[in-house]
């Protein structure tokens, strides 16, 4: 044989007589050959995501910059449109509906503020995953890294957009009488709790959205019927008072109403600790640590067949 096309420092042309005898496998491993696009290990993909950081963050910036680059008020869209969001959620739960009930005037829109914003933070996190992968086929087909990037810089991208927000939920708390106190400082746990929740939760919709497109379809109704049963404009406890025990605590121990209830008792003067379900912290760790490291490794999983098909 005379070809001279090389894989690994091995004219795979020039193979001698004594390899003709052996399978495939048998000759790759006799000269130290590998599967292209194979998927590393666990740590050894950690490690590639880890030397890819300065990627993550430089992608996720550039989408929240583009995100509103054809709107004339540009990136103030980012404030405006949680903000829309609650005052119409407001209107209709709050004066029309009285959802109020059980929360203090002065609580109620600072209340209802802060769910908006921070179900909004999981919601676009869990949306944006979906189509990670089947919305960036051309970069996951052009270049090598580890696909794992892709969800995990939009739900970082999220996170900024959470963070231009919290100046409007501060703005509002304000207003309605809770002044920044040593409390407020619970809210940069609570949230990194979150960030990872969402992240792991991204990571899951992202493998089964690069398989699934018709999914991006499906989540909106799936994220609708969440937030209505996560609390956002109301108090759980005192909307189901007169339903089955077990039917307010499953909903309070969801993690959305888990990670809105540690913002509000962080934020909220009047929304004290008699709000919040047991163990509320260790509740929030758990879902981002189970949430995080089940997600990391069912996207791992895939990491191959990623971009493929």
């Amino acid at each position: 044989m005379s070809d001279t096309t090389h894989d690994g420092g091995v004219a795979l042309g020039t193979l001698s007589s004594a390899d003709e005898g052996l399978s495939a496998a048998q000759t790759a491993a006799k000269y130290g050959l590998t599967v292209s696009g194979a998927r590393p290990g666990l740590l050894a993909y950690m490690r590639q995501l880890w030397g890819r950081r300065h990627f993550i963050l430089a992608f996720s910036r550039a989408k929240l910059t583009a995100q509103y680059s054809q709107a004339k008020l540009g990136q103030l869209w980012q404030v405006v449109t949680p903000l829309l969001n609650a005052l119409v959620y407001y209107l209709i739960f709050g004066l029309i509906l009285g959802t109020r009930e059980g929360i203090p005037n002065d609580v109620f829109v600072p209340f209802l503020v802060t769910g908006v914003f921070v179900f909004t933070f999981t919601q676009s996190s869990v949306m944006a995953g979906v189509r990670s992968i089947s919305g960036n086929l051309g970069l996951v087909r052009a270049l090598h890294f580890p696909r794992a990037s892709l969800p995990i810089s939009f739900s970082l991208q999220q996170l900024q957009q959470l963070l231009f927000s919290m100046i409007v939920l501060v703005a509002v708390a304000v207003i309605f009488g809770s002044y920044p106190s040593l409390s407020w400082l619970l809210v940069i746990p609570a949230l990194v709790l979150q960030f990872f929740f969402n992240t792991g939760l991204a990571l899951i919709m992202a493998r089964l959205g690069s398989k699934t497109p018709d999914l991006a379809q499906l989540m909106p109704f799936v994220m609708r019927t969440w937030m209505y049963a996560s609390g956002v404009m109301f108090s759980i406890p005192v909307m189901l008072r007169d339903k089955p025990a077990w039917i307010a605590d499953v909903l309070q121990y969801n993690p959305a109403a888990i990670y809105m209830d540690l913002v509000r008792f962080a934020m909220i003067d009047g929304y004290g600790s008699e709000n919040l379900p047991a163990h509320v912290w260790a509740v929030g760790a758990l879902w981002a640590v189970l949430l995080g490291v089940v997600g990391f490794v069912y996207f791992w999983k895939a990491e191959e067949r990623y971009g493929r098909g």
